[in-house]
C-alpha cells in the first residue's frame, strides 16, 4: 500500500462545490416541481435560489473544463486508444464490479495522477460531463427566461418538452449520485475515497509485477 497525490487542489475544490450545489439544486428543484407536497420554502424563494445556484454551477463547470483543457491532467479522461485493450480492460473491470469484489479480488485498475479512472469510469464521466451536464444547463437556462429564448424553446418543441428534458436530466443525475455514493465506498476502507478527495492523497495497492 502506498499513498499518491492523485486529486489536485482545484479538482477537490470544484468537486465539493459541485456536490453541495447539486444537492441544493435537487432540494430546490423538488420544491418547485412538487409544491403541493413540499413547502419548506416559498415558490418564489425556491425559484430564485434554484436560478442562482444553477448559474454558480455553470460557472463552476467552466472552471473544471478550463482546468482540464489547459493542463496535462486531461489524460485522466482520455480512453485507451487501442480498442482491443480498452474493451479487454473494460470487461475485466466489469467482472470485478459484478462479482470479483464480492470474492475479495483486487481491483484490476491501479490509479495514477495521470490515469486515475478505470475504463468504465472514463466512459461514464465523458457521458455525464460532456453530454448530460450541458443538456441540464442549457435546458435550465431556457426555462430561466422562456420569453428571451422563445425562438429556441419553440424550435425544440415548446416549454413542455424543454421542462421534461430538464426533469429527465434531474432523474439521470439522481441515479448517477446514488451510484457514485455506492462506488466511493469500494476503496480499501469505507471512507478511503472520501478522505482522498479531502486530502488529495489516495492509498493504493502496489501494482503487481508482471
Amino acid at each position: 500500500m502506498k499513498s499518491i497525490y492523485i486529486h489536485p487542489l482545484p479538482v477537490r475544490v470544484w468537486h465539493w462545490l459541485n456536490a453541495l450545489g447539486f444537492l441544493a439544486l435537487i432540494a430546490t428543484g423538488v420544491q418547485i416541481r412538487y409544491l403541493d407536497l413540499f413547502e419548506v420554502l416559498s415558490f418564489r424563494t425556491a425559484v430564485v435560489a434554484h436560478n442562482y445556484i444553477g448559474f454558480a454551477l455553470i460557472a463552476n463547470y467552466f472552471l473544471w473544463l478550463g482546468f482540464y483543457l489547459f493542463t496535462d491532467k486531461i489524460t485522466v479522461y482520455l480512453p485507451e486508444m487501442n480498442a482491443k485493450k480498452f474493451f479487454a480492460d473494460s470487461w475485466r473491470q466489469l467482472k470485478f464490479y459484478g462479482y470479483g469484489i464480492f470474492l475479495g479480488e483486487e481491483n484490476p485498475h491501479h490509479p495514477t495522477i495521470y490515469h486515475k479512472f478505470n475504463p468504465l469510469q472514463i466512459m461514464m464521466y465523458q457521458i455525464v460531463m460532456l453530454l448530460f451536464m450541458p443538456i441540464l444547463f442549457v435546458s435550465g437556462l431556457l426555462l430561466w427566461d422562456v420569453q428571451r429564448f422563445a425562438t429556441l424553446v419553440n424550435m425544440l418543441g415548446g416549454v413542455r418538452v424543454v421542462a421534461n428534458v430538464h426533469v429527465l436530466m434531474f432523474i439521470v443525475f439522481i441515479g448517477f449520485l446514488l451510484m457514485h455514493l455506492y462506488l466511493i465506498t469500494l476503496g480499501h476502507s469505507r471512507f478511503a475515497h472520501i478522505k482522498a478527495m479531502i486530502t488529495g492523497f489516495e492509498e493504493v495497492h502496489d501494482k503487481p509485477k508482471s
